[in-house]
């Protein structure tokens, strides 16, 4: 078989230094779509390197996003890229992520789940510098065709939305080439870019990144309910329900809870397509 559970959970980590500076964590902004109006007060937070703030998510990219590529390689792997699919990310902040920096990132497999028609591999990534931890990244990567070995279904990740009226929803157009930018952070795959390797995707053209739309969803929350302030965020969960595509509009709708732990629950779908599904079980927790 060509994941072995115990032998990917039991292998070494694998450790790399990373760097970031203010350009990276400029350019991450840009491809979210920050920066309209270029003006904004608002929006120089993200774009100009005398005010500038770290969105969380940047974590998702910082040293180029390679936790996950390299996680899928190893003791207990042999896996048909092919056959991937990136199901879920949750980012957990230990402290604000500072502007430009050096940190020593370590992957390893933390769980492997059995989903029946696939295998559902959770590659955590953590970052620390000579501070102490800066933050845990968990993916969750569904691998078609792996499943069936009788391990563990793993924990439930649904999360229900309240049932009343969103505190706010704003929409959030994606420009037609965002995705072209967005992946100069990191992630080159063609799928985001190459019409032909989209079609042979099975798409009709290139489709937005995953982690692209989580970004935006975040700085969302973060301008709308957090008045900017992006040292209130713990963590980011999603689950990646669906595909956008750049020239259509994110519709993304957040709800306020107090209760026990403060958090804000958050749907995204898109306009175009009828409210279709883009990401779903969306938690952002408070400090």
């Amino acid at each position: 078989m060509p994941i072995d559970p115990a032998k990917a959970v039991a292998a070494e980590p694998r450790s790399a230094e990373i760097t970031w500076d203010r350009k990276d964590v400029q350019l991450y902004h840009l491809g979210l779509g920050a920066g309209t109006p270029a003006t904004d007060p608002a929006e120089l937070r993200y774009t100009l390197e005398s005010r500038l703030h770290v969105l969380p998510s940047f974590a998702t990219v910082a040293g180029a996003g390679k936790g996950v590529v390299g996680g899928l390689t190893g003791p207990g792997l042999d896996i048909d890229l092919a056959s991937v699919l990136h199901g879920g990310q949750t980012v957990r902040l230990h402290r604000p992520i500072p502007s430009a920096g050096t940190a020593l990132s370590t992957t390893r497999v933390a769980a492997v789940y059995d989903k029946g028609k696939a295998a559902v591999l959770v590659l955590r990534t953590e970052a620390a510098d000579d501070d102490g931890p800066l933050w845990t990244n968990d993916s969750q990567i569904f691998v078609r065709g792996e499943g069936g070995f009788g391990g563990e279904r793993g924990p439930s990740s649904r999360t229900e939305l309240p049932a009343s009226e969103p505190d706010k929803t704003v929409e959030k157009p994606i420009r037609e080439d965002q995705a072209l930018l967005y992946r100069l952070s990191g992630d080159l795959n063609p799928l985001h870019a190459d019409p032909e390797f989209a079609a042979r995707a099975g798409f009709d053209r290139p489709i937005l990144h995953g982690l692209c739309s989580y970004g935006m969803a975040l700085k969302a929350v973060v301008d709308t309910l957090l008045d900017g302030d992006v040292t209130r965020v713990r963590s980011c969960t999603t689950r990646f329900a669906g595909i956008v595509f750049p020239g259509e509009t994110l519709r993304i709708r957040m709800w306020r809870r107090t209760e026990g732990t403060e958090d804000i629950r958050v749907s995204v779908t898109a306009v175009e397509r009828d409210d279709a599904p883009v990401l779903a079980d969306t938690t952002v927790e408070l400090d």
